[in-house]
């Protein structure tokens, strides 16, 4: 799922984040100072963790909201990939330990399984299973803020069993209370009281529009660090800790961290994603290593009860691995995506929506039914190559195009299997279905006269008119129908129609587009009662899919819906999610002031009438944004704010009111279709805002644009 989101050095500080856990467990400051090496491993680096939370929480939180359960599902599950993977990684250090000794029982590996992990570092792994889990039910029943106050209390019982247990052990009946905790989990730095409230933290923060200043926000970082240090140093002092991950001051520290690694400049990168988590998993292995070399040399003083040489030396080993296996791994080879960082305007592809939406609607049909994508018109605007080239590897083997040239272009791109031409193709150029392989339709009995005089055999799906007049031999005329059979060189392999009022649940329009279904239906049985072959068999489009997907049928081919947009925001029989695969963005070119009475753009259709700040856009209707657009309050993103288009579309630009938008710059990001933080704009909004249909949108982009294929 495209949850799209401000990102500054959060990938950045992710990596810091890494290397601060190297820290935790290897103490590099203890042969110099203990006091220090406390500060930097126990205060310090409890800043990682919770940024790891943070920064799940804050892109997690679009998919929560919208209910979005298939992609958490996928979220939770490649956790638990990765933990499962972990696990054996670790299995040899578990046995060389003596985990499975004498002393082993199978309840508390259950218990170190589901909450502490089964190596020390670990239970990140499990805890944020649980945590998602509980957070995502509790933001979708009960409330956002309800969510948090319990988020809250759950940390606050956390803390007792963590840094401030000294109070505990004060009074009999929390001793006893914690006891039995205890007996349940190791630490209450788990999942159910520890990840909760950050991951809350991060999705408070990717829900509302920080309005503080860099000062603001800097201020409150320092001011919430130092009484962080004094909290920390006062407990150990105090020796009340049982362990030390939670403090109160580390909320609001993280909270003002998280808001400066937004603050700064950076960029998305996947590839420091993939380093942070490898180095948090792999890293002790590096220590084991390094210890077992430092043995084996007979260099322990120096590689191992040198801390800091230690510490150096593990992350820098860590950070090798973590390279390789991005480098060279199968994955990180598969596919360069270019982010196309300086163009004007241009489309993101989402390919798992896409693959999505394709399994999302299989699922509704008949377990023989086959999935033929429409792959038309550029794939509706996504990139008729790519997105069939996507589905093919996905296991799809039939498309559909409009035109020969469509259908060419995909041959010539490598595209296999079949594809079936829906529209009419010029007889003259008969010869290009045979040398690209190609099924013609059968536009009308006519029309099946002229490709039988070609002399070689000409592969076909007759169309069948039930109604809409448009292209197809009149199903009432079955002898011209078996006419078409008899026409020796056409092969016939299919038979389809199409349901013109299938978008429609109105009364007259089910009974019309059933009985357009009982005439195709009858017409095909009694051609096979007299012996015909009908080969393939298909009826249904997009809304025949949503809303009569139980028709005994070979293929169905999906349009719009493929790409999860509907024609308009029309109701639906099936119980479909549908992801939305295109994204459209283009770029702040320039930004002015402008005094009260000033007009914008062609026609003076827009005047201000207070002072302004406009920005000119780098995307016009030469690139498919309908002219009228700005005539119905069309508003576009920026920054996650709605920014209203003003004034008359042009050619190459559109311009926009930012005056509210303090942060903007030249240069900067501007969503016309897609989300930005929590705010989305359908193409749906932008059709009937335009007095027109998603399709027309979605085929209409212009050919200027690049295109940024995403997985």
């Amino acid at each position: 799922m495209g949850h799209s989101k401000i990102t500054g050095a959060l990938d950045l500080f992710r990596l810091l984040a890494a290397l601060l856990v190297v820290a935790v467990h290897t103490s590099p400051l203890y042969t110099m100072d203990e006091t220090a090496d406390f500060v930097l491993t126990r205060i310090i680096g409890r800043f990682a963790v919770p940024f790891f939370i943070m920064v799940t929480g804050y892109f997690l939180y679009t998919a929560i909201a919208k209910r979005d359960n298939a992609y958490i599902k996928g979220f939770v599950l490649k956790i638990g990939t990765i933990y499962l993977i972990s696990i054996i990684l670790f299995l040899p250090i578990n046995f060389y330990s003596g985990y499975f000794g004498e002393k082993f029982l199978w309840g508390d590996l259950i218990k170190d399984i589901l909450f502490d992990g089964t190596f020390y570092h670990l239970w990140y792994l499990p805890a944020m299973i649980l945590g998602v889990f509980l957070v995502t039910v509790g933001i979708q029943r009960f409330g956002f803020t309800i969510s948090f106050l319990v988020a809250i209390l759950l940390y606050g019982i956390g803390l007792l069993g963590d840094s401030y247990y000294g109070i505990v052990q004060q009074t009999d009946i929390l001793t006893s209370f914690y006891d039995m905790i205890f007996t349940l989990f190791e630490y209450t730095r788990n999942g159910l009281f520890f990840i909760p409230i950050y991951l809350l933290l991060g999705m408070a923060i990717s829900k509302s529009n920080n309005r503080l200043s860099t000062k603001q926000i800097v201020t409150g970082l320092v001011i919430s660090s130092v009484l962080l240090l004094i909290e920390g140093l006062l407990l150990n002092s105090l020796s009340w800790q049982r362990h030390d991950s939670m403090y109160i001051l580390l909320v609001p520290c993280m909270y003002f961290l998280f808001l400066f690694s937004l603050q700064l400049p950076g960029k998305n990168s996947k590839t420091l994603r993939d380093l942070s988590l490898i180095i948090y998993l792999i890293h002790p292995w590096m220590i084991v290593l390094v210890r077992g070399f430092a043995k084996v040399i007979d260099q322990e003083q120096l590689f191992i009860y040198n801390n800091f040489i230690h510490y150096l030396i593990v992350s820098f080993l860590s950070l090798f691995a973590g390279w390789i296996l991005t480098k060279f791994s199968p994955k990180g080879r598969k596919r360069k995506i270019d982010l196309l960082p300086d163009n004007r305007a241009w489309v993101e592809i989402d390919l798992a929506a896409l693959r999505h939406n394709a399994k999302e609607l299989q699922r509704i049909l008949p377990s023989h039914c086959q999935l033929m994508p429409v792959v038309k018109a550029n794939a509706y605007g996504h990139g008729d190559v790519a997105i069939a080239r996507e589905l093919m590897r996905a296991g799809l083997k039939m498309f559909a195009v409009a035109t020969l040239a469509e259908g060419v272009r995909l041959r010539q791109n490598g595209i296999k299997g079949d594809i079936l031409i829906l529209g009419y193709t010029n007889p003259k150029e008969l010869a290009s279905l045979e040398k690209y392989q190609l099924i013609q339709t059968v536009v009308d009995f006519p029309y099946a006269l002229m490709l039988n005089q070609y002399p070689k055999k000409v592969r076909v799906h007759i169309k069948i008119d039930t109604g809409m007049h448009r292209l197809g031999v009149n199903v009432e005329n079955l002898a011209e129908i078996e006419k078409v059979f008899e026409c020796k060189n056409l092969k016939v392999e299919g038979m389809f129609s199409h349901l013109s009022t299938a978008d429609s649940l109105a009364d007259e329009d089910v009974r019309f587009t059933q009985k357009q279904i009982q005439q195709f239906n009858q017409m095909i049985d009694l051609l096979k009662a007299k012996g015909y072959h009908t080969g393939k068999l298909h009826i249904q489009g997009s809304y025949g899919i949503l809303n009569y997907p139980d028709l005994v049928c070979d293929y169905a081919r999906p349009g719009i819906a493929l790409y999860g947009v509907l024609s308009a925001d029309d109701k639906i029989r099936a119980s479909v999610h549908l992801k939305p695969v295109l994204s459209l963005k283009a770029r702040i070119a320039l930004i002015k002031e402008i005094q009260p009475g000033e007009v914008i753009s062609y026609g003076r259709q827009f005047t201000a009438k207070s002072n302004m700040k406009i920005a000119t856009v780098t995307i016009g209707y030469a690139d498919g944004i309908p002219r009228r657009l700005y005539e119905n309050n069309a508003y576009v993103m920026l920054h996650s704010k709605r920014a209203p288009i003003i004034g008359r579309i042009c050619m190459d630009q559109l311009m926009i009111d930012v005056s509210h938008i303090h942060e903007v710059e030249n240069n900067d990001v501007v969503t016309i279709i897609g989300v930005d933080g929590t705010e989305q704009i359908r193409c749906e909004d932008i059709a009937r805002q335009s007095g027109t249909i998603t399709n027309e949108i979605l085929s209409g982009l212009g050919p200027r644009l690049d295109y940024v294929y995403l997985d």
